[in-house]
């Protein structure tokens, strides 16, 4: 039984391999600070040998943690090695987000989450459409796919140079998901309201081919998961033909919240200066 005058300080990670170049421990460290809170949140490598025990440990309570965010390569891991998966990470087979609670390691997946909180702090009314468009069948895909779906999108395509990829996407999420080739892209884009790219085009100077946005809807939005530029090759093009964007850096902010509430007790809020601290820190690793 814990006595009621002790003070109980949680500590919560991320964990990945390699994990050092993460900005979570700046996202989190921020609202802490901001809400007054002891506690921690710290970057901690973990190879893939090594997940299994790493679990286990949080699990017991050996590692002295009460939860934590886990990344690339371990999101499958820690939804198979989970007790408490819930049904966004079920249907996705990954997880991001794990915290334990009665004696167990429950799991679920805030990145769609954050897909649509970005959106619908950037470009309120973003789910009104009827049809959307994504770009790319890839694991980052498979969030954004669920997010959509479940705002009440009725037609979703998804557009990938392998359609087998996307196929199985629109197998595992239901009859509003269709897989396309990239040759179907002007047709499936004629007259959508939202287009989202999850692939890596733009990344590290990459050659991004021209893509025609006029044919979308008028009052389209373009948005883009990548935030390294922030304004990925993709947005500016859909920029320059005159549509709005949203650039993906809301979304790795707001996919952080559910955790941060479950592990310290508080929500904590995305504000300007949370996107300044990352902006300034992405600027001075260029």
């Amino acid at each position: 039984m814990r006595d009621s005058r002790e003070t109980f300080v949680n500590h919560a990670f991320v964990t990945g391999y390699p994990i050092k170049h993460s900005r979570s421990p700046l996202i989190h460290g921020y609202w802490l600070k901001r809400l007054g809170l002891e506690g921690s949140y710290q970057a901690h490598a973990v190879s893939p040998e090594e997940f299994p025990d790493f679990i286990t440990s949080l699990r017991e309570g050996e590692s002295g943690f009460v939860g934590g965010n886990v990344t690339i390569p371990h999101k499958e891991w820690a939804f198979a090695l989970s007790d408490r998966p819930d049904a966004l990470s079920t249907e996705l087979g990954a997880s991001n987000t794990l915290w334990i609670e009665d004696g167990l390691v429950h799991a679920t997946n805030t990145d769609g989450h954050g897909f649509s909180a970005n959106l619908d702090e950037r470009a309120p009314g973003w789910d009104h459409c009827q049809t959307a468009v994504i770009l790319g069948a890839g694991g980052a895909s498979r969030a954004v796919i669920q997010a959509v779906r479940d705002r009440g999108v009725k037609t979703i395509h998804v557009v990938n140079r392998t359609t087998a990829r996307a196929q199985e996407l629109a197998d595992r999420f239901g009859p509003a998901v269709h897989a396309q080739p990239m040759e179907a892209l002007g047709e499936v884009m004629t007259g959508s309201g939202l287009f989202v790219n999850t692939t890596s085009l733009g990344m590290d100077g990459s050659e991004v081919p021209q893509i025609d946005f006029t044919v979308l809807a008028s009052g389209s939005i373009v948005t883009d998961i990548v935030y390294v530029p922030l304004k990925t090759p993709i947005l500016a093009q859909a920029e320059v033909q005159g549509f709005a964007t949203v650039d993906g850096l809301g979304m790795l902010l707001h996919q952080a919240v559910p955790g941060f509430e479950k592990w310290f007790g508080k929500k904590p809020t995305v504000d300007a200066a949370l996107r300044q601290i990352i902006i300034d820190d992405m600027a001075s690793h260029a």
